[in-house]
């Protein structure tokens, strides 16, 4: 099995996603134990000073003005986890909760939060047992960072609360713990603190947003030169000299990835023999602009996750120096603009997607397409609802691309005045993936058909196009016929682009894609 060794100095997103989705196992370096006693030793020598120091010695938030005795100590960090553990709603995925569980070892890793080398090694051990606390939806503001899911995942560290086994089941985290033979950790000063306080679960969502992003970019390259390709497009506005003139990279990667497909193609520029058309609609001639600015946007979301992958996210944080200093650094405004952003673009792939589907099946433009696909337009209605469905998900990804770090909402008697709804951002941009996929895959399965029409009429598909049909007919997803049940086509089509059928299908012909 995989391992992830956890350092002082963060982590990358393939790692995250090693932990998160693949299940791989976590080991501290020596150089995080050894940051971890050394900054250990700094908390206990101010926790045995009479001055009070926030988050050693102190209440928390609003409470932060009463200085806590050495005997209540313990007890105010159980407090701060139990009752932070405040989540609502239905429960969040496995793999988010595993990527905030390690993005939260990150920081603990890094020896700026005083936390025992123990209390580490024992979230590492949650981690390699399988052992999923049982987080909530709601709770999270985004600043003081995603306190109620965190707390949630602390709890269970303390064998409190529920959690999901391997199996899937989910018990009494103290009986899992005990189950995999791992002792609850009695929490010291500071240390309740420090397991609550970071951007983890929004980081963790934007970073496996931006690996299923890249994947449906390219996908959605495929399938516009599809539908390019079904619609007797020409090729001509791929050329690179065009694009090289706008030099915006997005942009030239997605007219490249679409001039590889087509090529070879007896389909794009054929209208111009009998049909003339000066130009295609833009929602064929600009797919690289549009594309292509989803992807910069990726860029960019990319680089702030990566800075934020190598940050130690807590307050008060531990310096090497022994100072023990109060910040804003878990403030989510950097991660959760990122997540508005890709939502904004992820909607606007959305659109253009459909608009050519919607030409696909509208015989006014498709250039000689039978309507909506259909085998027998009439008593079939082909593709129709298919469309509708399609349309649906356009809907709701403008509304999910509303953004939510332009709100905020004061919380802790207004000593949290301003925060950043960064969780809100990471679960409205998850479902926005999600119906970006189906929106895709509903554009590749009108384009697989319409090109399979072409066919018959006596036109060549390029080769990759007729690779991608052969490898999404061998997942399961029919080709041109009368009407059927068309559900489960849909589905099939979502789970081939999903995980990545398109890309693995043309890459043979085509060579890498970008």
């Amino acid at each position: 099995m995989h391992t992830v060794v956890v350092g002082t100095s963060g982590t990358t997103a393939q790692d995250v996603i090693a932990v998160a989705r693949g299940n791989a196992r976590v080991e501290l370096s020596a150089d995080a134990v050894a940051a971890l006693a050394a900054a250990r030793e700094i908390v206990d020598a101010l926790a045995a000073k009479p001055e009070p120091v926030y988050g050693v010695s102190t209440g928390f938030g609003a409470l932060a003005s009463r200085h806590i005795s050495p005997e209540l100590r313990a007890q105010l960090q159980r407090n701060i986890v139990r009752s932070h553990a405040a989540g609502m709603g239905p429960r969040v995925e496995r793999e988010v909760v595993r990527a905030l569980m390690f993005l939260r070892l990150k920081t603990v890793a890094s020896g700026h939060t005083g936390v025992r080398p123990e209390v580490a090694q024992t979230m590492a051990d949650v981690l390699n047992a399988g052992i999923t606390p049982v987080v909530h939806e709601y709770g999270s503001l985004g600043c003081s960072g995603d306190l109620a899911p965190l707390s949630h995942c602390a709890l269970a560290l303390m064998g409190e609360g529920d959690a999901e086994g391997p199996d899937g089941t989910v018990r009494p985290a103290g009986e899992l713990l005990a189950a995999y033979g791992i002792t609850p950790v009695e929490l010291r000063e500071k240390e309740g603190l420090a397991l609550l306080n970071g951007t983890d679960g929004m980081l963790g969502m934007l970073v496996m947003a931006l690996a299923d992003l890249r994947t449906l970019y390219t996908s959605a390259d495929v399938t516009a030169a599809l539908s390019l390709e079904a619609l007797l497009g020409t090729d001509k506005v791929l050329a690179p000299e065009l694009h090289a003139i706008r030099p915006h990279p997005g942009q030239g990667a997605s007219a490249d990835n679409m001039l590889r497909v087509l090529a070879g193609s007896g389909l794009t520029g054929h209208h111009q023999d009998d049909a003339p058309r000066v130009q295609d609609a833009y929602s064929v001639r600009c797919a690289p602009q549009v594309n292509g600015a989803g992807r910069d946007t990726l860029a960019y979301a990319a680089t702030v996750a990566d800075r934020e992958l190598a940050s130690a996210v807590d307050n008060p944080v531990v310096l090497p120096d022994g100072r023990v200093e109060s910040n804003g650094n878990f403030h989510g405004a950097p991660v959760a603009y990122v997540l508005d952003f890709l939502a904004i673009a992820a909607a606007d792939l959305g659109s253009i997607t459909e608009r050519r589907t919607d030409r696909l099946l509208d015989k006014n433009r498709s250039h000689g397409l039978p309507p909506f696909l259909a085998d027998d337009a009439g008593v079939d209605s082909g593709l129709m609802i298919a469309q509708y469905t399609q349309a649906a998900l356009v809907s709701e990804m403008k509304r999910l691309a509303v953004p939510a770090s332009a709100d905020s909402i004061p919380s802790s008697a207004m000593q949290e005045d301003h925060v950043s709804m960064g969780w809100s951002a990471a679960r409205k941009l998850r479902t926005a993936v999600g119906n970006l996929a189906r929106i895709v895959a509903v554009e590749l399965y009108a384009a697989t058909r319409a090109v399979e029409l072409r066919a018959r009429q006596g036109l060549t598909p390029a080769p990759a196009t007729l690779a991608v049909i052969e490898a999404l007919r061998a997942a399961g997803v029919e080709g041109p016929g009368p009407d059927r049940f068309l559900s489960p086509d849909l589905a099939a089509a979502d789970a081939f682009v999903r995980a990545g059928g398109v890309v693995s299908a043309v890459e043979p012909v085509t060579g890498p894609l970008a």
